[in-house]
């Protein structure tokens, strides 16, 4: 086990540099090394006997040490972190870092038992392809219906503004999202009236509390400042529009949603990078649960289904890197994909509408 956790630390560090995060990346392969020695991160995870890669186990560890930046925990690691410290060296935080986790071992171990929940709000420009493709078509109420909501910072992608260099959509909002869009831009034109929204999530994080929000805030890498003012940005929203999210198996809750939708409006499910780690019994059980809803459609009560998942799981790419917009529409069944893009959403690519 110890290697296979190695080989993941190894290559999630590549994965943080690559996606803008060279502090998370070198604090990996510290943890990598330590690792190796035998040092306080091999006593953390001596016992720890699943999947290291499909638990995010080395995103567990890091965010632990943001959280207890970001709590105060460890006043002189928070004062070599990026957030004070914009000219950092790895060489001055590990060793401040490697007590902590020396000294804090209970603490620590109880934190990674959780796993990652960023709850990444620039995800929402992908998933609007998708929105604003259907409401081209439709200018009735729509019923929003989230699962895997995290926090439900994304319940609130209605009230975004959204900017890119080559189009924008949304009025003046304290949470801005951007990204690097190619191809051809979404129907900016389309309006939606946004209803009714409820989402699910089996762990929620209640971001009215504090320990609960800064837990959330961790997984954030300390060197991307614009995520984490985003972060801030879209809690402040979200406590202010009452946001809730109901603790609940996603499949379970999404069949009694459905079964009840209203007969007058669309019933709009969404949700972004979630489908991969349920079950796949749970995963079978939500799209049965989706296409039953759909097959009893009507054109006055439309059912829509937008996902941002891996091309793995949408598609059965395997190995796939690229993660797929697509918007499935009843009456009908279509389905269109729209886009592509990774985790963070840093570039989309227009796909065409691919349809099938």
């Amino acid at each position: 086990m110890k290697e296979r956790i190695l080989a993941h630390f190894r290559e999630q560090a590549g994965f943080c540099t690559e996606y803008g995060s060279p502090f998370t990346g070198a604090l990996i392969m510290e943890m990598a090394r330590d690792l190796g020695a035998d040092g306080p991160v091999a006593a953390l995870l001596a016992d720890w006997s699943t999947n290291p890669r499909a638990d995010a186990l080395a995103l567990r560890l890091a965010g632990a040490l943001h959280a207890a930046v970001l709590t105060r925990r460890d006043p002189a690691l928070g004062a070599l972190y990026p957030g004070r410290a914009p000219t950092w060296r790895m060489d001055a935080v590990w060793p401040v870092a490697r007590s902590f986790l020396a000294r804090e071992q209970e603490w620590v171990h109880a934190f990674i038992q959780s796993p990652p929940q960023t709850n990444e709000t620039r995800r929402s420009i992908a998933l609007l392809a998708g929105f604003l493709a259907f409401a081209k078509t439709w200018s009735g109420p729509v019923d929003l219906l989230e699962i895997g909501a995290s926090a439900g910072l994304n319940l609130n992608w209605d009230k975004f503004g959204y900017r890119t260099q080559s189009w924008s959509w949304g009025a003046a909002s304290d949470v801005a999202i951007d990204t690097d869009w190619q191809g051809e831009p979404p129907p900016t034109d389309a309006s939606i009236a946004v209803r009714n929204r409820a989402a699910c999530d089996l762990s929620p994080l209640d971001i009215r509390d504090d320990a609960q929000r800064l837990q959330l805030k961790s997984y954030i890498w300390p060197d991307q400042a614009d995520r984490l003012a985003r972060f801030d940005a879209a809690v402040a929203l979200a406590i202010v529009n009452d946001v809730r999210v109901e603790r609940a198996d996603a499949a379970a809750w999404l069949a009694e949603k459905l079964s009840a939708r209203a007969p007058d409006a669309a019933t709009l499910v969404y949700h972004s990078v979630f489908l991969q780690y349920p079950p796949r019994e749970t995963r079978e059980a939500i799209v049965g649960a989706i296409h039953a809803a759909g097959a009893a459609a009507t054109p006055v009560a439309p059912v829509v289904w937008v996902r941002l998942e891996p091309e793995a799981v949408t598609d059965g790419v395997e190995n796939g890197l690229r993660f797929v917009v697509d918007l499935h529409t009843w009456p009908g069944g279509e389905r269109r994909v729209l886009a592509y893009t990774d985790g963070h959403v840093r570039a989309v690519y227009a796909a065409g509408e691919q349809r099938s």
